[in-house]
C-alpha cells in the first residue's frame, strides 16, 4: 500500500475515536426549563470615584500632605528610634498611641509585690510599638465609611490625666470643643520617679517640704534622685504650662492664674491657622505666623512681631526671670543647668542668653560629648561611671566636683525646664508662667 494511503486510513480512524469519545463524555441535551421570576431591584450603588473627591483633592487632603510634610511629626526619627520600646511609643509611635487611648491605658503608678517597687502603668504592648505618625494617629475613622464625616473624627478629645503626675492631675482644655486634649494627650511631661521606691515623685513635699532629694553619696540611702544629665522634664512641657497645671507651685507673692488663652484658645487656633510660609495648617507650627492670632477674635488689634504689649513685653519678662533663676540654681559657684550652644542639637537655642537647653550639667561624654565646650566646669556622674568610658575619662569625673540637690532646689529645676521648654517664654500662658518663676526665684 502506498504512504500516502496510509496517511488518510490512520486520519479516519483518528476521526473517528475522537467522535465516539466525545459522545462517551457528554449526552444529549435536556429540556429548557422555565424562566425565573425576576430578583428585587437594589438600591443604587454610589460613584466611588465622586465619593473620593469629597476629599482627595488639590484643595482637601492632596494639600493637606504637602503641609504635613513640613512637621516634625512627619520626620518620623523617633518612631524609628523608638520602636519597640513599650513606654516610649504611646507618643513616639502610631499604633502605640492608638493602643493607648483604645484600652484607655491609666497614667498611674502600681506597686509591684514581688519586687517592692511601683511600675509606670502607662505604656503600650510590644505588639503594637511602632509606627511611623500619620493621618490616622489623630483621625480614627479615615476610610470607615468613606463619606465626609470621616476625617473630622479624632482618636480622643477626653481629659488627659497626667502622667508625670501619677494621674492625681488632669488636664481638660474644653476649647474648641476639646480637641486640644488630643494634642496634650503626647505634649505633657514625663514623670520624675523616686529612686527608691520608683513611684512618682511628691511634687506638694518639694514645694512645702525642706530636705534634701540627693547629698552627694551615690549610696545615700535617703536619696531618691540621682541626678544625672538627663534628669528632666523630656519634652512636653507645653501641655502643664498651656493649662496651667503640673508646674511645681511654690507658695508666693503671685497666685497660680492662667492667660485668657487656656479658656479662650485652643492649639489649633494658633498652629494650624492660614499657611504662611511653612507655619500653619498641618505643619502645626506656629513660628512667625502671626495671622493666627488675628482670625481668632481674641484680639482687636493686629499682632505681629514688633508688637510691645502681647509679644515683646511678656517675652522679655519671662526671659528675665529665666536668667534670674538660672543664676539661683548652683552649686560651689557650678551651675547645675546645662548649656549648649549649638543650634542643631539645642532645640531651645536662643531662648535664654546662656543657650540652657533643660539637660542638667553633669559629666557624661557618651551623651553630652560637647559639655565641656560650653560649660566652664560640670559636676560629677554619679555612682560608678560605665564601662564605656576610657580610663582617661573615668579620672577627669574624679577631680570634679559633687552635686547637691535640696527639695527646693530639685523643684525649681522642673519649674525651669517646664517654662523653657515651653519654648514661647509665657505667650501660650504669661501668668501662670511668670507665677512659677517669680515665686521659685522668691523660695530659693
Amino acid at each position: 500500500m502506498k504512504l500516502k494511503n496510509v496517511s488518510r486510513l490512520l486520519f479516519f480512524v483518528f476521526i473517528l475515536v475522537f467522535t465516539a469519545m466525545s459522545c462517551v463524555k457528554e449526552g444529549p441535551m435536556g429540556l429548557t426549563g422555565n424562566t425565573g421570576a425576576n430578583g428585587k431591584d437594589g438600591k443604587n450603588g454610589t460613584d466611588a470615584n465622586e465619593t473620593c473627591k469629597m476629599c482627595h483633592t488639590p484643595a482637601k487632603v492632596d494639600l493637606i500632605t504637602t503641609q504635613f510634610q513640613f512637621s516634625k511629626h512627619e520626620f518620623g526619627e523617633a518612631a524609628f528610634e523608638e520602636s519597640g520600646n513599650t513606654g516610649c511609643t504611646p507618643c513616639h509611635a502610631q499604633e502605640a498611641f492608638k493602643y493607648v487611648v483604645a484600652n484607655k491605658v491609666p497614667s498611674t503608678f502600681t506597686l509591684n509585690t514581688s519586687t517592692g517597687r511601683y511600675v509606670n502603668d502607662y505604656s503600650t504592648i510590644a505588639s503594637a510599638a511602632y509606627g511611623e505618625l500619620g493621618c490616622s494617629t489623630c483621625h480614627s475613622s479615615i476610610h470607615a465609611t468613606y463619606g465626609s464625616s470621616d476625617l473630622p473624627s479624632l482618636t480622643t478629645v477626653a481629659p488627659v490625666s497626667m502622667t508625670m503626675w501619677g494621674g492625681k492631675k488632669t488636664i481638660d482644655l474644653k476649647a474648641d470643643g476639646g480637641k486640644s486634649n488630643l494634642c496634650v494627650k503626647c505634649h505633657q511631661p514625663r514623670p520624675f520617679t523616686n529612686a527608691l521606691t520608683g513611684n512618682v515623685l511628691d511634687y506638694v513635699a518639694l514645694a512645702t517640704t525642706s530636705g534634701v532629694v540627693y547629698d552627694g553619696n551615690p549610696n545615700g540611702a535617703t536619696n531618691i534622685i540621682k541626678p544625672s544629665y538627663r534628669t528632666h522634664t523630656h519634652y512636653g512641657a507645653v501641655g502643664a504650662v498651656y493649662a496651667g497645671i503640673g508646674g511645681v507651685e511654690f507658695p508666693g507673692t503671685l497666685q497660680y492664674t492662667n492667660s485668657p488663652h487656656t479658656q479662650s484658645a485652643s492649639c489649633r487656633d494658633c498652629h494650624m491657622g492660614p499657611m504662611n510660609g511653612r507655619a500653619g495648617g498641618h505643619t502645626f507650627s506656629a513660628i512667625g505666623n502671626f495671622t493666627t492670632c488675628n482670625v481668632t477674635g481674641c484680639h482687636t488689634a493686629a499682632i505681629s512681631a514688633t508688637s510691645s504689649v502681647f509679644w515683646l513685653n511678656p517675652r522679655n519678662e519671662i526671659k528675665t526671670l529665666l536668667a534670674s533663676l538660672a543664676t539661683k540654681l548652683t552649686v560651689g559657684g557650678v551651675e547645675i543647668l546645662n548649656r549648649n550652644g549649638d543650634a542643631a542639637t539645642n532645640l531651645w537655642y536662643g531662648i535664654t542668653a546662656n543657650n540652657y537647653d533643660g539637660y542638667l550639667n553633669v559629666y557624661d561624654p557618651i551623651t553630652n560629648p560637647a559639655g565641656q565646650k560650653y560649660n566652664a566646669s560640670s559636676f560629677r556622674f554619679v555612682g560608678n561611671p560605665p564601662a564605656t568610658w576610657s580610663q582617661a575619662q573615668k579620672d577627669y569625673n574624679a577631680t570634679l566636683p559633687i552635686i547637691t540637690l535640696s527639695n527646693a532646689q530639685m523643684g525649681a529645676l522642673i519649674n525651669f525646664q517646664l517654662c523653657l521648654r515651653d519654648y514661647s517664654l509665657g505667650i501660650h500662658n504669661f501668668a501662670y508662667t511668670k507665677a512659677l518663676l517669680t515665686n521659685t526665684i522668691a523660695k530659693l
